[in-house]
């Protein structure tokens, strides 16, 4: 296996695999990159054809296509095909599959369960749920562990993680909630942030500064929640002032359900998730 080392836990010494080069697995890689958490040359991935694995090469990483030669050389091993594709990828690897081994999963509703069943009995398995903001090193992950995944692997992936964004450990019942929370909800304040702006171009606001606008009014308020701790109605009241511009306005949202509506789609996108980790 000529200079693959198989088992090193240090930042420099660690060899990550990704089985499957999609946008999620890429956004992964670069906020690694990035952080200086792995060298490029100690990254390997695999996809069937050229399509994605090019832009792995621009960043120095290796590629191949052939996913066993990637849990050969690898022991963080990192799941990023398609839901349907997953279980005949198990099947391929099982084989190369050891105890030394680290596999964690970003296929959405594949169970820990089910990956332990398709795995070898002693593999250490984690299951993580990132969503689309991790391409650009502010994400929002939760992950769990498999049965034989111990603190050592956990901390060793919250380390890694952590340079893409928030990552906190989970129970694996809270990944579907995760998925109508963050997953989803991604596209909720894309929403949100488009009605913001079309309501200033309503006003006559031109429409290019209007998103540039919105966009940074989300960000500001984003990270005055994570950095005050503060409760988000407690912030909210900070901005209203008697008889001001604010209360008027969060008046019409009260009268459009606003509130109501967005824990809808966060029920609706959470058991959606359910049902399809059940198929």
């Amino acid at each position: 296996r000529g200079a693959w080392p198989r088992v090193a836990m240090e930042a420099s010494e660690l060899w990550v695999g990704f089985v499957g080069a999609g946008r999620m697995a890429g956004g992964l890689v670069r906020g690694l990159l990035q952080a200086g958490k792995v060298p490029a040359s100690n990254v390997l991935a695999s996809a069937p054809s050229d399509k994605n694995l090019d832009a792995w090469r621009e960043l120095g990483c290796r590629t191949t296509h052939c996913n066993l030669e990637v849990v050969h050389r690898s022991t963080l091993v990192f799941l990023a095909t398609k839901p349907h594709i997953l279980p005949g990828v198990l099947e391929e690897i099982r084989p190369a599959v050891g105890s030394h081994h680290i596999v964690v999963s970003l296929v959405a509703g594949v169970t820990i369960q089910t990956l332990q069943r398709l795995l070898p009995p002693w593999t250490k398995v984690l299951r993580i749920m990132p969503n689309l903001p991790c391409v650009v090193q502010a994400g929002a992950m939760v992950f769990s562990r498999g049965t034989n995944a111990g603190d050592g692997e956990a901390a060793l992936l919250q380390s890694l993680l952590s340079s893409c964004g928030l990552c906190e450990e989970v129970p694996e019942s809270y990944i579907d909630i995760h998925t109508g929370l963050s997953g989803s909800g991604v596209a909720y304040v894309y929403l949100f942030a488009e009605a913001l702006a079309e309501g200033a171009v309503k006003m006559g606001m031109p429409g290019a500064l209007a998103s540039r606008i919105a966009a940074q009014t989300l960000l500001g308020a984003a990270k005055m929640l994570l950095e005050t701790g503060e409760h988000p109605a407690k912030l909210r009241g900070d901005v209203c002032t008697p008889g001001g511009t604010t209360i008027y306005a969060l008046h019409q949202l009260e009268k459009g359900a606003l509130r109501a509506t967005v824990m809808d789609a966060v029920e609706a996108a959470t058991n959606r998730a359910c049902d399809m980790a059940k198929n």
